[in-house]
């Protein structure tokens, strides 16, 4: 990390006092480091929307595994993108649900267009992506 500087802010008492309550419940000591990953995470945001960032992140899914050919179908998607799809995790849950994690990786519209496919195969019963750009963690 380059030198830090040091730069005032102004902001009205009620929006402070969110931000302090916010500050408490996820663990933060200091105004500086909340406020530093909250611009962190817009900059991801927003290289992310353009599509052309590199990108890593996960998809994780629930799915009932009686569900006609669903493992498959599933199974089929990364294969056919070898690629994108890092590791792979299975879970089985219960009797009838099982829990996938997907690592994906490459262009952030080609892993978010992969993503939207797998959690969008129908018999998914939830799903949800995660992802960050490799340009704003390093």
């Amino acid at each position: 990390m380059s030198g830090m500087t040091r730069f005032g802010m102004s902001m009205e008492e009620d929006l402070l006092d969110k931000f302090e309550r916010y500050m408490k419940r996820k663990g933060y000591t200091n105004r500086s480091e909340a406020i530093r990953d909250l611009i962190r995470d817009a900059l991801v945001k927003d290289e992310w929307d353009g599509g052309e960032a590199d990108s890593i992140g996960t998809v994780t899914i629930v799915y009932d595994h009686h569900s006609r050919e669903l493992s498959s179908k599933l199974t089929h998607s990364q294969h056919q993108n070898i690629g994108q799809v890092v590791a792979a995790m299975h879970v089985h849950v219960d009797a009838h649900h099982c829990l996938e994690a997907l690592i994906l990786r490459g262009k952030g519209r080609d892993v978010k267009t992969l993503g939207d496919h797998i959690v969008g195969t129908k018999g998914v019963v939830h799903g949800q992506m995660t992802f960050t750009t490799l340009e704003a963690i390093v």
